[in-house]
């Protein structure tokens, strides 16, 4: 049993609060990007409606923004799975985001304002400090946050919602595929050395850094065949469930 997560529902469920289809994708997205949910779990919609305490409606459109998202597949008369990349599609997720997002930071360099660039390196300086105190759910949540916010400044819009995708598809591959036993995807001084030629104005240094982490945390994933035997309810805890 997952206990922070149980507890967590557990507290939902004393507060009388009622699970929505948003807080079931929250949960769901979040147990991937943990490794609680390895690629090909199963996640059927009445197994789903138990752990939540919710009725299959409920259920149904929490797995249709899922597959929205790329977090599971989901095919007719068929289970919902979280998804499992094959090789080919993860290495080309990772070719489209370096040239996307090495030209949103390109575009960005030199022009980002002082509160842009104050809260990038809150988010930096908080990724340190959760790596270094053990704490990888708050690490990987600065990482997700300062480039979602690099998507979210894009001079060019349409390359920013590409990035936001991009950043979501990455990181559920990274999850599902980073090498067994390796606590953390912390890649010390990348987002630092990013942050100093966004400043500067270096367009090139920056579309370079961006290379650069890609290809290292690329060259974490382990992309061999696994077998998933999971117990939905051990990982996303009961909702119902009373103390």
């Amino acid at each position: 049993m997952n206990n922070a997560w149980h507890t967590e529902m557990l507290a939902e469920a004393k507060a009388g609060g009622r699970v929505s289809d948003r807080d079931i994708v929250d949960k769901v997205r979040r147990a991937v990007l943990m490794q609680r949910l390895p690629p090909g779990t199963k996640l059927p919609e009445v197994t789903l409606g138990e752990v939540f305490g919710v009725s299959r409606s409920v259920v149904r459109k929490a797995l249709t923004r899922l597959a929205s998202e790329h977090v599971i597949d989901q095919r007719p008369n068929q289970v919902a799975r979280v998804r499992a990349p094959s090789i080919e599609e993860t290495r080309e997720t990772f070719d489209a985001r370096r040239l996307v997002e090495g030209e949103v930071v390109a575009l960005l360099a030199g022009r980002l304002p002082a509160e842009a660039m104050a809260a990038l390196s809150e988010q930096a300086r908080g990724e340190v400090a959760a790596f270094e105190r053990g704490d990888e759910p708050a690490r990987i949540e600065h990482s997700l946050t300062l480039h979602h916010l690099l998507a979210e400044h894009s001079p060019n819009r349409v390359l920013g919602a590409m990035l936001t995708d991009l950043v979501l598809r990455t990181s559920i591959v990274i999850a599902l595929y980073k090498r067994a036993g390796l606590a953390s995807c912390y890649l010390a001084g990348d987002h630092t050395r990013l942050l100093a030629h966004l400043e500067a104005g270096d367009a090139e240094a920056a579309r370079g850094d961006i290379h650069d982490h890609l290809n290292g945390l690329e060259a974490l994933l382990d992309l061999s065949p696994r077998e998933a035997r999971i117990d939905l309810k051990s990982i996303l805890g009961r909702a119902t469930e009373q103390a």
